[in-house]
């Protein structure tokens, strides 16, 4: 098969982001297409290995457990394709994983998937220049070393919407891993959306300091509503904080709660509105077709940046999978109404979707970042007219007016 040409009927049209991190205010977009009977002139190797650095464990039903299942979905598409995979890797400790990875398993393409790890990527990459790296959540450059994420800002808006709708006592909690921009950017947009249905509402946050610990996410949730707290949302890799909410409300007390990552609807039938769902077997599949074809090599990756959003596909509304919202909270989202420029009067079950819809749109005719924006303190961070760029988003270090809490620097 490496001797001769090959011919690949291929239904892939994918929406590639190429850009730098601190580029201009919109992304460049550009569709890279593999037409059918494509007659592709590279000699293709006849198998593939990938290998996938893990901050967690995959049965943390998170952050980790959702990559493995895009990890297991490209297993199952390519059948050139061999996968390996390490979990619960300090962030520290990276570099030996990669050097393992590189020397002793020969992996051809490496995806390391915390923020953490971005460093020691950077590091492989110029260490070992013939061997593809993409990293998630990043920004750092090389010849050899592509970036790529499923952003939550829009589904975490959506959300803030419903929190603001459902809250009756205008306080609502945060339970947040790390104080890094990923993090805080979500945290934002979720008060931004809060605060367009409840302007006078406060979201308090808390961090953990780590990305899963369902002990200290249980202990910070029950601290938050012993504060008066009655929703919760949170980054943190497991149930327990969907499963806190479920206990209260089966006792007496509501508690709204918004899962995270992995649909975690059974956790919290009465308690979870929705959530975040995110769909990595897409981005997977796109990198790694591309560079078994040749499309991606090691000297054209440095101004590869997938950036999935609602429209891409790579981010999902819901606590379930095919279900937005929770169907037991859908008439108390259709009774409360708010006032939008544009749209008139609208209840905020209609505005949720039709923000879904602006959103998807190629024009992005709504996107939560729309200025004017101000920080705790009363600057002006985003313009009237002007929406945050990717590289401000990649790189934001401030909290939204609401936000209770600071960043510690």
């Amino acid at each position: 098969m490496s001797d001769k040409k090959i011919w690949h009927v291929i239904a892939l049209s994918l929406i590639l982001v190429m850009l730098t991190a601190a580029c201009a205010p919109e992304p460049v977009v550009e569709t890279v297409i593999v037409p059918e009977e494509v007659e592709v002139e590279k000699e293709v190797a006849p198998t593939m290995k990938a290998c996938f650095i893990y901050v967690g464990p995959i049965g943390d039903y998170g952050w980790t457990h959702a990559h493995n299942e895009g990890r297991l979905y490209v297993e199952e598409q390519f059948d050139w394709l061999e996968t390996a995979y390490a979990e619960s890797v300090v962030e520290a400790d990276v570099d030996r994983f990669l050097d393992r990875f590189v020397v002793e398993e020969a992996c051809d393409v490496v995806f390391t998937t915390s923020f953490g790890f971005m460093d020691g990527t950077l590091a492989a990459a110029q260490k070992y220049p013939d061997t593809l790296f993409f990293h998630c959540s990043g920004f750092m450059r090389a010849p050899n070393l592509g970036n790529y994420m499923a952003d939550f800002y829009q589904v975490y808006y959506l959300n803030g919407l419903m929190a603001g709708a459902l809250s009756q006592t205008g306080k609502i909690g945060y339970v947040g891993a790390h104080p890094i921009p990923e993090v805080v950017r979500h945290i934002n947009a979720f008060t931004l959306g809060v605060q367009e249905v409840n302007p006078d509402a406060t979201v308090d946050v808390r961090w953990l300091f780590s990305w899963y610990d369902p002990a200290a996410a249980r202990e910070a949730s029950e601290a938050l509503i012993a504060a008066g707290v009655d929703t919760l949302a949170f980054t943190e890799d497991s149930p327990a904080v969907v499963e806190v909410g479920q206990e209260y409300t089966e006792a007496g007390t509501p508690i709204y709660t918004f899962s995270h990552y992995s649909p975690m609807g059974d956790f919290g039938p009465d308690s979870a509105v929705s959530g975040q769902l995110v769909d990595w077997g897409i981005i997977y599949e796109d990198v790694l077709m591309k560079a078994y074809l040749g499309v991606y090599d090691n000297s054209n990756l440095q101004d590869i940046d997938y950036w999935y959003l609602m429209r891409e596909g790579g981010a999902i509304l819901g606590a379930r999978f095919d279900e937005p919202i929770n169907p037991i909270f859908e008439d108390d989202l259709k009774a409360v109404t708010v006032t939008d420029a544009f749209l008139g009067e609208i209840s905020v079950y209609d505005l949720i979707f039709t923000r879904i819809d602006q959103m998807k749109d190629p024009a992005m005719l709504f996107d939560p970042f729309s200025g004017p924006i101000y920080d705790q303190d009363g600057n002006l961070m985003i313009e009237a007219g002007q929406r945050a760029s990717y590289g401000e988003l990649l790189s934001i270090d401030w909290f939204v007016e609401g936000n209770i809490g600071s960043i510690p620097r």
